[in-house]
């Protein structure tokens, strides 16, 4: 049986599609089983547990419930321990009450359990590929659309975990298809079905209100498309005005659908928590933060009107003020920078997709690849969807841009088809290419969240070009644990990425801890001497100096220079040796010097402050900590001359990323010297 009629087989069609989505079933389930605990989940988790079981949306608002939700949902039948709530801000009570309640209890059962909803969503995106390929182009492209999802790495690493990545990425695709379908042949039943797949995105993520510009771009083509169609004038007229009118109606109907199946995520209550409890902080008090008043006072009236869930809201205006720091190519930027996400997917992608791609484009430029309405649906809602997140100053990874994959794989595929049409010799280079995505895929097996394509050197390189979530996110502790146990390795010292909001001990790691700026956050506080000997494990995204900064600023700068004697899952890496480490120590006692001053301990307190100077001279925060607690003890003149001091450090020690500091810390101190004249 040839190839194309053995596609024509609509039994044989069903049983390659169902192997398929049967191995990315597998796939996910593996990794499902072998990652530890991720930097998100446990938050998630029991936001999501609280939702369901206490109609509670006040924890974790910054993400809509859907996907929490569906996670919690196999976890009610089962018989738990639950944190009691300590009136914490909305965050903190998410990450710690999150750490408490999946940790104190069976942790492996309920992340497994819990990875079993984002993994469904992930097969129904690959379905849902398979479908609007066969419709756009045919068997063979949907085939070959079917095996790009199948063999993604990206997709495998974050549909396996319970984060807000996969589900957006599911139900934009769905609601773009089902728009299509609905542009193809108009029904009241394709419309509600557009407004539907619309309120499951918004559930799933903020960014799910992009499905609202992104329709009417596509519904402007459409009219556009009319009116060039019909010569007649006359007749042009009037069937521009209406479908005009008809493609009002429709995408009024579908926003109305869309918001409605929002609110049935949130039980059709306005106020984000149950029996008189409040978002902490309050609503009008946390919208006072924003930078942007325009968008606060825009916010308030939505608030005011009803028109949204508070909590909603609430998580909208956290992602407006949201932002973090970059690190492209080893360097470490303090805000987000526009060439983020084009980098991270040049890196992040395999380089058969890239392929695929460009030979769309070229396919579109020739004119090879037909279809006018498929190349817009297809082109318009990635394009606007990579730009927005371009123009955002959270610049974490590649799960960010999870969205655009299903739409460009469908696009690939479909050039490959137009391809073949032309000349059957292409089928087998689209057959070496998809086995090239195959085994590009699984040789990074289990760590596919480190995936780089081969053109950047592959895993092993990720951690010098990029970080966080695209190589680490804390997931690595059962491996940690399997390398210290094959080599009987007791002592060591650990440098952990998810520092405080994951639990190493669960896991039976017992190395002691370094500082981190994750760990200083959520009250983890080591005090580590200034000499240690290895084993040394340190996280990528800790060696990165991501959220420390870059150069001195990060006090593991020297272990970047070294090679260390193993790499765990490409985000763990080990170093042996004696090693002087006056930064982290400096760190440990500048936390020193705030559990003596919260005691009450003042002169300890400004002695173990001073150390943290005389250790890193060079640090800004070092420098802070002498201020603060001088300004404690009554020394306001010296206070002064320690601000000044931090200030020089932040204009010289790597001034480009503590400029921002710098600024602010001149602000305060001309403050200072004004309330002192007066």
């Amino acid at each position: 049986m040839s190839k194309s009629s053995w596609l024509d087989s609509r039994w044989m069609a069903v049983v390659g599609v169902a192997c398929l989505l049967i191995v990315l079933f597998l796939q996910l389930v593996y990794i499902a089983d072998q990652n530890s605990a991720s930097w998100d989940e446990p938050n998630h988790i029991y936001a999501g547990y609280r939702s369901i079981k206490y109609a509670d949306f006040g924890i974790n608002p910054e993400h809509p419930p859907l996907v929490k939700m569906l996670a919690a949902a196999p976890l009610l039948a089962m018989q738990l321990k639950i944190p009691d709530l300590e009136n914490r801000s909305h965050k903190w009570e998410g990450w710690l009450g999150g750490k408490d309640f999946v940790f104190q209890n069976d942790a492996d059962k309920i992340l497994f359990r819990s990875r079993l909803g984002p993994v469904l969503l992930t097969v129904l995106l690959a379905l849902l590929v398979f479908f609007a390929a066969r419709d756009m182009f045919g068997k063979i492209p949907a085939f070959i659309a079917l095996g790009l999802i199948v063999f993604d790495p990206n997709l495998i690493a974050h549909g396996s975990l319970v984060t807000t990545d996969v589900a957006p990425a599911c139900f934009l695709f769905a609601t773009v298809y089902a728009f299509y379908r609905y542009a193809k042949a108009p029904s009241i039943w394709r419309i509600v079905l557009v407004g539907v797949a619309g309120g499951l995105a918004l559930a799933s993520k903020h960014t799910g209100i992009l499905i609202f510009p992104i329709l009417a771009l596509l519904a402007l083509c459409e009219l556009l498309w009319c009116k060039l169609t019909v010569p007649d004038a006359t007749r042009n007229a009037i069937s521009y005005r209406k479908k005009a009118v008809q493609l009002l109606g429709a995408s009024a109907l579908a926003v109305i659908i869309s918001v409605g199946v929002l609110w049935t995520f949130y039980g059709f209550r306005y106020a984000s928590r149950p029996g008189g409890l409040e978002l902490n902080p309050p609503f009008t008090q946390y919208i006072q933060n924003m930078p942007n008043q325009v968008q606060a006072r825009a916010l308030t009236v939505v608030a005011s009107a009803r028109i949204l869930p508070e909590s909603f809201i609430y998580g909208l205006a956290d992602i407006i003020m949201s932002g973090s720091n970059s690190s492209v190519f080893g360097k470490v930027y303090s805000h987000g920078v526009w060439f983020f996400f084009p980098t991270v997917f040049a890196i992040k992608s395999t380089l058969p997709f890239l392929v695929l791609l460009a030979l769309a484009f070229v396919a579109i430029a020739m004119r090879r690849l037909k279809g006018r309405r498929e190349i817009l649906f297809l082109i318009i809602p990635p394009i606007l969807y990579f730009v927005v997140a371009m123009g955002s100053n959270t610049n974490f990874g590649v799960r960010h841009i999870l969205p655009i994959y299903g739409f460009l794989s469908v696009l690939a595929a479909g050039a490959a088809g137009a391809f073949i049409r032309n000349n059957r010799k292409w089928a087998y280079v689209f057959s070496v290419l998809l086995v090239f995505q195959a085994i590009s895929c699984l040789r990074v097996s289990p760590s596919y969240m480190a995936f780089a394509n081969e053109l950047w050197g592959g895993p092993a390189n990720v951690h010098n070009l990029l970080t966080d979530s695209n190589c680490d996110w804390g997931q690595q502790l059962k491996s940690v644990k399997r390398y210290l146990d094959e080599r009987g390795v007791k002592e060591c010292w650990f440098a952990y990425f998810a520092e405080g909001v994951l639990d190493k001990g669960y896991y039976g790691i017992t190395c002691k801890p370094l500082p981190t700026v994750e760990g200083s956050i959520f009250g983890e506080n080591p005090k580590p001497p200034v000499s240690i000997d290895g084993p040394v494990l340190i996280s990528a995204g800790v060696l990165s100096g991501f959220r420390y900064g870059p150069g001195r600023l990060n006090p593991y700068e020297q272990f970047q220079s070294l090679t260390p004697s193993a790499a765990i899952e490409y985000g763990v890496f080990v170093y042996d040796g004696h090693f002087e480490i006056p930064q982290a120590a400096a760190r440990g006692e500048m936390t020193r010097a705030y559990d003596l001053l919260d005691a009450g301990e003042i002169d300890q307190a400004l002695a173990a402050a001073r150390e943290a100077v005389r250790l890193a001279p060079y640090l800004m925060n070092a420098q802070l900590t002498l201020m603060n607690i001088l300004q404690r003890s009554g020394q306001t003149q010296e206070a002064q001359r320690a601000l000044e001091k931090a200030i020089t450090l932040a204009k010289t020690v790597e001034p480009e990323f503590q400029g921002r500091a710098a600024a602010n810390l001149e602000r305060y101190l001309e403050r200072l010297r004004k309330e002192q004249k007066e």
